[in-house]
């Protein structure tokens, strides 16, 4: 099945994989008939942007700039792991992933299978495996039938929690957190207290 999977990504398709939050609808991020195809299944509107599914710092460096000087604290404490981190794109970032914005947010998921892939084939696209607008995904055969059977997939749902990542936008002059995960800002500041978050 993971020859399949990888012949699959590499052949603009998209796939289902676990992460340690839901399942994911993943394809090549550099490919945007790939993309588009993702933005199909799901439905989603193409003004909503996707988060880049990497595998490593260097690769959050190689698609963003003005990063803070926290951001390597960071990600080594934090990732893989849920949550995501927002920062402004450079110009390698394609625009049919940010929807032409300014920004590109990225996700290092910590399942081995997953990040294997992201790693091999990636960077990866990866929004929920679901219906846009529905509920995430996280009944494997749930999700194939919401899809009409039309993407491969790994079950895995021993792994999951079904709680979303926390998502972090570091690119003002404070930390803000856009939406509430399995990580606090107590969990990061007791790790990484020099990081100024916005008081709410």
């Amino acid at each position: 099945m993971i020859d399949r999977i990888k012949h699959e990504l590499k052949n603009s398709g998209a796939v289902v994989l676990p992460t340690e939050t839901v399942y994911g609808l993943f394809a090549k991020a550099i490919d945007e008939k790939a993309v588009d195809h993702v933005y199909q299944l799901k439905g989603r509107p193409r003004d909503k942007a996707l988060n880049l599914n990497v595998a490593t710092l260097e690769d959050i460096f190689r698609f963003s700039k003005h990063q803070p000087v926290y951001l390597k604290k960071l990600v080594e404490t934090f990732l893989p792991g849920p949550l995501t981190i927002i920062l402004e794109a450079n110009e390698k970032v394609p625009c049919w992933v940010n929807s032409d914005l300014n920004t590109v947010g990225f996700r290092m998921p910590s399942h081995p299978i997953t990040l294997e892939l992201i790693r091999e084939c990636g960077p990866l696209i990866g929004p929920s495996a679901n219906i846009s607008g529905c509920k995430s995904g996280v009944n494997f055969k749930q999700i194939l039938e919401d899809f009409d059977r039309e993407v491969l997939g790994i079950e895995d749902d021993g792994f999951l929690t079904g709680q979303d990542s926390t998502i972090l936008d570091l690119t003002g002059k404070k930390v803000k957190i856009l939406r509430q995960g399995s990580i606090t800002q107590e969990d990061i500041l007791t790790k990484i207290p020099e990081i100024p978050f916005e008081e709410v």
